[in-house]
């Protein structure tokens, strides 16, 4: 983990001037080819979810912005971003995960099965590990929605937040819309127009 220091950093008048409002959150959503992501998960027999996730977590931590948070009053760029997924139970309510991160898929997809088989298996709300070194996201498989807004607490959050639709046949194609929300003192377009770059980029292989 590095600590950035303010007063030498670039985007020091841009983080003084965001991080002053009381909503500094912006949100865009962004559709994606996801055509061949999903005809790897066939091929491999593995979920389409953590064939998509593992490609979006490749493109999170690829991207610096996205890897910075404000912790103890400190700007601070972690060296490994993990996710932290929403996961359904049997009953339809959810609890929240933390999968850590592989570049390695069949590792990174038992990372997200035994977080699968965690939560099914006991009541808590909140995983063992709760962080700040990770993204917050949900897939919402039923709905294709073109906007999304998402919960953020009364503190001043900084973990980036990703919400994925529902796909959707297109010709030959299989699209859905990601959403991502960024807190804008330490996260510009530029960075999420790289993150959406990188991720088809993933999403092609």
């Amino acid at each position: 983990m590095e600590v950035i220091d303010v007063n030498t950093w670039k985007r020091k008048q841009h983080f003084e001037h965001f991080s002053s409002m009381a909503d500094p959150y912006f949100g865009v959503t962004i559709p994606f080819d996801v055509t061949n992501a999903h005809k790897l998960s066939k091929a491999l027999n593995v979920s389409f979810f953590g064939v998509y996730l593992h490609d979006c977590m490749k493109a999170i931590n690829d991207v610096d912005a996205l890897k910075l948070r404000v912790e103890n009053d400190e700007i601070v760029k972690y060296d490994t971003i993990h996710a932290s997924a929403t996961l359904m139970r049997a009953d339809n309510t959810f609890a929240l995960s933390y999968i850590r991160y592989s570049t390695d898929i069949n590792e990174f997809i038992h990372n997200i099965d035994a977080e699968k088989l965690r939560i099914l298996n006991t009541n808590d709300f909140y995983p063992p590990e709760n962080k700040l070194d990770c993204i917050h996201c949900s897939a919402l498989p039923w709905v294709n929605f073109t906007g999304h807004k998402e919960a953020v607490s009364g503190n001043f959050d900084t973990v980036p937040k990703l919400a994925f639709s529902k796909t959707v046949e297109s010709k030959d194609t299989l699209e859905m819309n990601v959403a991502i929300y960024a807190n804008h003192a330490l996260v510009d377009g530029y960075d999420v127009g790289m993150f959406a770059e990188k991720f088809q980029q993933y999403l092609n292989k």
